[in-house]
């Protein structure tokens, strides 16, 4: 018989550690680590040098000074951001020079920032931070501010030079009659992602943008706001005194038909609205007062132009017939187009030639840019603001590059406003081959002088294109039209008070395309030199059949034949 009896299982014991034994070492490398601890904490605290690892944006700035970090962005943003941006659509290319928007960087904000990296005295949180940043490393977000309403502005300007560009709704008055003109549906500059992408490749060294577009509508035309623009009570021109100020005549103009039968009108579909006006004349005007009213010159610039081109010259002289004796209050714009209306056959203005695709060709009012250039330049010279002015394609014959104003019905303005605390008189005249525009108002306390300083930055080449012509004999060569060079430039307003510089600024960053040489070339054959049917070593079969095409075809349709 078995016995029973407790069982007992054998249980595996493990030795005790011997705990005393295990916390001295521990305690001599905790009194270790914290001795090093500390002085890498005192080194670092004294070290007036950036720690290793530290950015600002991608700019690394690390073991450097406060001053060397300070250098370094400096020449980082003179080799980086500020170099030029080209901007392209179709066939639509400017270089922008990003001077203009004023680009700020709180450089001193930024590297203090940097340099109290790991350095706040505390040791445990400072060491904690000096080594995740050597081995992760650290950016400080590197924040670029330009001048919104100048990027605002450059916006303005690039959508009225985009090829089918947007025409918004205009107006303007002619004898007693205010004429407007319906817009017409086009493209305009993606305004959010065009800023984005100034912002990001002003930090970048691609800078190229390719201009994304919205399609938009014009806007619908609103009667009430234009009636609330254009209508004047009559007032007499008056001088008064203590202080002396000066008073122009006004006009009074006002709707010959109701508010409701103006927008009656506008519900037909037509690309040109005439509302009938009530024009009420001043009896007393500052000429019946007198020099006394503007006696001081606050701007002058004059152009010279070719008398012996009789249409280009009458245009000039329509132009400047409209605008001589403007009156622009304080606080008011001058607007070219309202004033000098659109330019029409029935206006009276001549074809001309002007820019158009890219080439020189024959357009009705061609040449009153030289106006509004000219003009452009006095406003300059009489420390007015300037709040619309675009630069032509090419370069102009009449003005320096940066100094031209180029002005499109519907599309493109010359704006100024008066910003003084007189009204002002703008005085333009074409005569004996000088565009002359002078501004005349009265001095204020403090006058300063202006000065315009252009440079050309770079010089566009032209290309020489050539383009059969079947109708000239092969080897004669015809120019077609003449080539010139294009420029990029670069323009500063200077304001000087007694000989002494108190500003420099930069008007514009303009580009102007170089105008290609065109040249055709005859390959009309000859009798004598007409070539065999087929190849036989001084030709290819590729002009042989050319010229079978050549003598069964009409030129005029082979050469369509070709471009399709």
């Amino acid at each position: 018989m078995r016995r029973r009896g407790n069982l007992r299982r054998n249980k595996i014991t493990k030795p005790k550690r011997d705990l005393k034994k295990i916390a001295i070492p521990l305690g001599i490398v905790a009194l270790i680590v914290l001795f090093f601890s500390i002085i890498f904490s005192l080194i670092n605290i004294g070290n007036r040098k950036i720690i290793n690892g530290v950015k600002i944006g991608n700019i690394d700035v690390s073991n450097l000074t406060q001053e060397e970090a300070i250098e370094k962005i400096n020449a980082w943003k003179k080799d980086i951001v500020f170099k030029d941006i080209d901007i392209s659509y179709e066939d639509y290319e400017e270089s922008i020079n990003v001077e203009q928007f004023n680009p700020k960087i709180e450089t001193d904000r930024l590297v203090r920032k940097a340099c109290n990296i790991g350095k706040t005295g505390n040791i445990i949180k400072d060491n904690y931070e000096i080594l995740l940043t050597s081995i992760f490393s650290k950016s400080i977000n590197l924040d670029i501010k330009v001048d919104e309403e100048k990027l605002n502005k450059k916006i303005v300007e690039i959508n009225s030079k985009l090829p089918g560009t947007l025409e918004e709704s205009n107006y303007y008055i002619e004898d007693n009659n205010l004429i407007i003109k319906k817009g017409k549906a086009g493209i305009v500059v993606d305004e959010d992602n065009f800023k984005d992408e100034i912002n990001s490749k002003l930090i970048n060294t691609n800078k190229e943008i390719k201009l994304k577009v919205i399609n938009r509508s014009p806007s619908e035309i609103n009667i009430e706001k234009i009636y609330n623009e254009i209508h004047k009570e009559v007032q007499n021109a008056y001088i008064s005194q203590d202080p002396t100020e000066v008073h122009p005549e006004v006009n009074g103009v006002d709707f010959d038909i109701s508010i409701e039968e103006a927008k009656k009108s506008l519900e037909e579909e037509k690309e040109e609205y005439i509302i009938p006006l009530k024009i009420t004349l001043a009896e007393v005007t500052l000429d019946d007062i007198g020099k006394e009213a503007f006696p001081n010159l606050l701007g002058k610039f004059s152009t010279t132009y070719n008398v012996e081109n009789e249409n280009r010259s009458t245009n000039l002289k329509l132009a400047a017939e409209k605008i001589d004796g403007t009156i622009v209050l304080p606080g008011e714009e001058f607007s070219y187009n309202k004033v000098v209306g659109q330019r029409t056959i029935a206006a009276g203005y001549k074809e001309a030639a002007v820019y158009s695709g890219g080439k020189v060709v024959d357009g009705i009012g061609g040449g009153i840019c030289q106006i509004s250039s000219t003009l452009y330049n006095a406003v300059l010279y009489a420390n007015l603001e300037v709040t619309e002015r675009s630069n032509h394609r090419f370069l102009t014959s009449y003005v320096e590059a940066g100094r031209d104003a180029t002005v499109s019905w519907g599309t493109l303005d010359f704006c100024f406003e008066n910003t003084r605390n007189y009204p002002i008189k703008v005085v333009t005249s074409v005569k004996y081959g000088v565009v002359t525009a002078e501004i005349y108002g009265t001095y204020e306390e403090k006058e300063y002088e202006i000065e315009i300083q252009n440079d050309l930055d770079e010089v566009l080449e032209y290309e020489t294109t050539y383009v059969k012509d079947y109708t000239l004999d092969e080897g004669i060569e015809e120019v077609k039209q003449n080539g010139s060079n294009g420029a990029i430039s670069t323009t500063y307003k200077i304001t000087k008070y007694n000989g002494a510089e108190v500003s420099r600024e930069i008007l514009s960053s303009d580009t102007y395309s170089p105008l290609e040489k065109i040249v055709k070339k005859g390959m009309k054959k000859t009798t004598e030199t007409s070539a065999p049917m087929f190849a036989d070593g001084s030709e290819d079969e590729e002009e042989n059949e050319e010229e079978i095409l050549t003598k069964e075809i009409n030129p005029e349709l082979l050469e369509l034949i070709k471009e399709l």
